[in-house]
């Protein structure tokens, strides 16, 4: 084991003896700081440490063609002391390089885990593919930074997208990252959506789409370049049921004959019965029965349930001048036209597959023109004769 105390000269005057397959030399300063010198000419500084468990361990500080010789004995100097505190420098650099990128984190993690715990995830993993992976996929978990996703969060708003359909930016990047530290993930250890906010949701304001309104994007429709988005919309309107639960609605559970379509699980947890409307089977039986595909309203190109509609949905409102409207606003205008209409909130809540009264009331929403009629009705009752 030569020994020598290193420096510049030594390191650049320093040859493998012939014969050998390397010289190593022990710095005399800095305990297992090692120039390696090999008969090719090349020379690279180790640190040789023996580990907690008593094993020897060599970790590489660099090659002395691109490392100078102050530089690397500082290094060896900080990587020595490191070593003394208990850490293992050579276990962490291995563990650095298993860190995962988002793309494997989440065909290897996530997927399975939500596979196994989600009933319905269809629009996250379209959300996911569309918004995250692109600018996300390639980087490892540890390259990840508020920053960065604070600024995908702030496009998606920017974009036009609803802020629930924005916030799933962090929120997903939050439940990765609590995932893997959970399965004990390299470079999940720190979450870098913890701290982020959110943007304020106004989960009560009230939108409904007018006659006229339906009458324009109705007319929209007609010319529109979406095939599914012709009955897509519709039956929406027609049904009050959600988008989710259209699009991955089997024929196996639709009933032309008694006129009902069975919905297995809802967002309510439970299996419900929706009536269906003469209007409403009539587009049924319009529609056309793919070979192989069990869905109703399939995308045409996979057949599979569709995942984000969102630029066809966003093309479709705008010519209509429906600027701001949500798909979920078809929704609420079923639900504002049941009340008008003097049906209860008890009926409306079961066409919604609510389990809550509570959660109906904010369809109960009464229409200015039904409640000036009303008050006009509760005025005349009260006049005077011939007054």
């Amino acid at each position: 084991m030569p020994t020598a105390t290193l420096s510049t000269q030594l390191v650049a005057s320093a040859v493998c003896p012939p014969g050998r397959s390397k010289l190593d030399l022990y710095d005399t300063a800095i305990p297992g700081f090692i120039l390696e010198v090999r008969p090719s000419g090349g020379k690279t500084y180790h640190l040789r440490y023996r580990d907690q468990y008593g094993k020897q361990r060599q970790y590489k500080i660099g090659d002395a063609a691109s490392i100078n010789f102050s530089k690397a004995r500082d290094m060896a100097q900080r990587v020595r002391s490191r070593v003394v505190g208990g850490d293992s420098p050579m276990d962490e650099r291995r563990a650095q390089r298993t860190v995962p990128t988002l793309s494997e984190f989440i065909r290897d993690v996530y997927m399975p885990h939500i596979r196994a715990h989600r009933r319905n995830f269809q629009s996250t993993v379209s959300f996911i593919r569309h918004h995250i992976e692109p600018r996300f996929g390639a980087r490892r978990l540890d390259e990840i930074t508020p920053k960065m996703i604070t600024e995908a969060h702030d496009e998606l708003k920017l974009k036009g997208y609803a802020l629930a359909t924005a916030n799933k930016m962090p929120i997903l990047f939050s439940i990765f990252y609590n995932l893997g530290k959970k399965m004990k993930v390299q470079g999940a250890s720190t979450n870098p959506a913890q701290s982020l906010k959110l943007f304020q949701l106004n989960n009560n304001r009230e939108r409904y789409l007018s006659a006229e309104e339906v009458q324009r994007l109705r007319s929209v429709l007609e010319e529109c370049p979406y095939e599914q988005m012709r009955t897509i919309v519709p039956l929406l309107l027609m049904l009050g049921c959600r988008k989710r639960e259209l699009l991955e609605a089997r024929w196996e559970h639709i009933d032309l004959e008694r006129r009902v379509w069975h919905i297995p699980m809802s967002k309510s947890g439970r299996a419900r019965n929706v009536p269906l409307s003469s209007s409403a089977i009539e587009v049924f039986r319009s529609l056309e029965r793919r070979e192989g595909c069990p869905y109703v309203v399939p995308n045409p190109a996979t057949l599979k349930p569709w995942g984000n509609l969102h630029h066809q949905w966003d093309a479709i409102r705008r010519r209509a001048g429906l600027d701001g409207v949500r798909i979920h606003d078809l929704r609420h205008s079923f639900a504002s036209n049941l009340v008008n209409s003097g049906r209860s909130i008890y009926e409306v809540g079961r066409l919604l597959g609510h389990s809550q009264v509570k959660t109906t009331q904010r369809y109960a929403h009464l229409s200015d023109t039904v409640l000036m009629s009303a008050m006009e009705e509760a005025a005349n009752a009260v006049a005077p004769v011939g007054g």
